[in-house]
């Protein structure tokens, strides 16, 4: 367990491109963990689930969530803003699909190695 602090630039950090139209940078810590991403628009993630609770928070653009199991009843679909959060709890369903380009910044927890990019990677 690290008891120092640590700063960290964005700029400093390298990004990957774990699917196409997305770039992302992050930083790990021992129980959650943080992810800059870009979506270019038409990025889509298909529907997916993990244990991780995330809360997205949309620094700029716009992206389509779909919230649920698709074709269940209870399935719906969510446009989430720049200036907005949205708080996906545990193995909740989603997708999402980037309308223009936008910034996100993720914050997943507990910590773990793959997300749902990370499950796409061809």
């Amino acid at each position: 367990m690290s008891t120092t602090a640590l700063k960290t630039a964005w700029a400093d950090l390298p990004a990957d491109f774990p699917m196409p139209l997305i770039a992302r940078q992050r930083i790990i810590g021992e129980k959650m963990m943080i992810s800059r991403v870009i979506l270019s628009p038409g990025f889509t993630l298909p529907s997916h689930r993990h244990e991780n609770e995330q809360f997205v928070v949309m620094l700029r653009g716009r992206c389509e969530f779909g919230l649920g199991e698709e074709g269940s009843p209870a399935h719906r679909t969510l446009e989430v803003r720049g200036g907005e959060v949205l708080h996906l709890p545990s193995n909740v369903p989603h997708s999402c699909r980037a309308i223009e380009e936008t910034e996100i910044l993720d914050l997943f927890s507990p910590v773990s190695a793959v997300t749902g990019v990370d499950s796409r990677r061809s």
